[in-house]
């Protein structure tokens, strides 16, 4: 998939869920390379998005991968007297570590990954530019950090100083749930072992109890015979 491809794609649905979302207003999504985090300009709003799904492609060894860290980057402005508003957007880049070219590669996403990050996008947007109450962000299980390692040297976004390999705080109160879950079942399997271990030695002390009552019966035996 080619960046203009994606760009279109992003386009069309920023402006049809806005044309819903807010109808009187004039919006516009642009896309800027070269934009910064937290270095905004007065009256804009940023809005980060750290956990988004995209496949990468290498134009130089032709290598593909997939990935649940990419990190696009919104700034966002509403002219309240003008009704118009302004997106600026940079989806980073990643190095291909499989031949380690130099070359920052584009990301593409699915549609339905992309509608979903658009509305939380816009959620971030009501919240932000029109103070309203923006509702729920999207949360994918296709945008959940992998479980390997992240290689903050070949990640555009870790050069720039963004931490994002963590989860979210949302991402968080879910693993607690799951941490909570699973360490609920972890004293039932450790009494079962200690019980298990504690049966076993108790076996073998009454064993030895036993042979140590045969020898001795024998040994008595033995002594009245003599």
């Amino acid at each position: 998939m080619s960046t203009s491809l994606t760009t279109c794609e992003w386009k069309k649905v920023f402006y049809e869920k806005m044309e819903v979302a807010k109808p009187a207003d004039s919006w516009e999504l642009i896309i800027d390379p070269n934009l910064k985090p937290n270095e905004l300009a007065p009256g804009w709003k940023q809005y980060l998005e750290q956990h988004a799904s995209g496949r990468f492609h290498c134009s130089w060894c032709w290598h593909t991968w997939q990935s649940a860290n990419v990190v696009i980057l919104f700034h966002m402005y509403l002219d309240r007297a003008q009704r118009a508003g302004s997106v600026r957007m940079r989806v980073f880049k990643q190095l291909c570590h499989q031949c380690g070219t130099a070359r920052l590669d584009e990301s593409s996403m699915l549609e339905e990954n992309i509608e979903g990050l658009v509305d939380n996008l816009i959620t971030s947007l009501r919240e932000q530019c029109y103070d309203e109450d923006g509702g729920q962000y999207r949360i994918h299980v296709a945008s959940r950090p992998d479980g390997g390692p992240h290689c903050s040297e070949f990640c555009e976004a870790c050069q720039e100083g963004i931490v994002h390999w963590k989860p979210s705080e949302k991402l968080l109160e879910e693993e607690a749930t799951t941490y909570t879950f699973s360490g609920a079942s972890k004293p039932s399997t450790q009494e079962g072992s200690g019980f298990n271990f504690f049966s076993l030695r108790w076996c073998l002390i009454g064993a030895s109890l036993c042979l140590l009552i045969v020898y001795l019966q024998f040994s008595f035996r033995g002594s009245s015979f003599l």
